[in-house]
């Protein structure tokens, strides 16, 4: 049975899978989903069309489900969707979509997400990504698997942040940052392969050489993007990650940072 504190305000139509608990003075609205063993510690207020996954522990004073800053919005059922085994620290917010995408805001499993962090409406996020302290994201942006945001990052709305892309603190993302490298700034440069976090994860060093020299072509040895993947296509023999970021490059609209 859900374990629910007799200070928290829980709908009767919200849905508490096994193991859930429910902690002091927390708001939980009527259209919830909460998974199994699943933790609200106190104070935290879940709302709107939400569903949360299994074993995620969520932290005193955290918003999730509440609606989006856009002043288009008129209420329309649109939902919040967070996968398993997060952690979201004190002071999160996680907005509810707007109808101008796909209705749905999501964050994927094993998230970390500290303290002040936002999740503005539409965005979606992939798993094991850390944002730091008071990361930002502007509505419609898309994050990669295992990337790393620092304290007080701030990304312009539909940017894409590249899977195990690094963020330095206090960087301004304008551009997609592609995935496997580091940027920073206050306003964000490209700095390179993010080399030691890609040999933490297990890359090969084959791996990590080939995307080296894509990075050397394309950043470094030509004028535009476009010549430069037909170079690295043609020099360097198709690997997985290699594919990974040429597509990224290709499905850009906003436009990737270049310096």
């Amino acid at each position: 049975m859900p374990e629910v504190h007799p200070t928290a305000v829980v709908s009767p139509r919200a849905r508490l899978a096994e193991g859930v608990t429910i902690g002091p003075y927390s708001i939980v609205g009527d259209d919830v989903t909460i998974g199994c063993d699943t933790t609200l510690e106190s104070h935290v207020v879940i709302e709107g069309h939400t569903e949360i996954g299994e074993r995620n522990r969520i932290y005193p004073f955290v918003s999730i489900g509440s609606p989006p800053q856009d002043t288009g919005y008129k209420g329309e059922e649109t939902r919040v969707v967070i996968g398993n085994g997060n952690l979201i620290k004190e002071y999160v917010t996680v907005n509810r979509a707007t109808t101008k995408q796909d209705w749905v805001t999501v964050v994927g499993d094993d998230n970390f997400l500290m303290a002040y962090a936002h999740v503005a409406h539409d965005c979606r996020l992939g798993n094991k990504i850390i944002m730091s302290n008071v990361a930002t994201l502007g509505g419609h942006t898309v994050i990669g698997d295992h990337a790393i945001l620092g304290g007080l990052v701030a990304v312009h709305q539909f940017v894409r942040i590249g899977a195990y892309a690094f963020l330095g603190g206090k960087t301004g993302v304008d551009r997609d940052i592609p995935p496997f490298m580091i940027a920073a700034g206050e306003r964000a440069k490209l700095y390179g392969l993010n080399r030691r976090g890609l040999a933490r994860h297990g890359f090969s060093q084959e791996v990590i050489d080939g995307l080296k020299r894509a990075y050397r072509i394309l950043w470094r040895e030509t004028r535009s993007f476009d010549e430069g993947i037909r170079r690295v296509r043609q020099e360097i023999p198709s690997f997985p990650q290699l594919e990974v970021l040429l597509g990224f490059l290709e499905g850009s609209k906003r436009g990737v940072l270049r310096d």
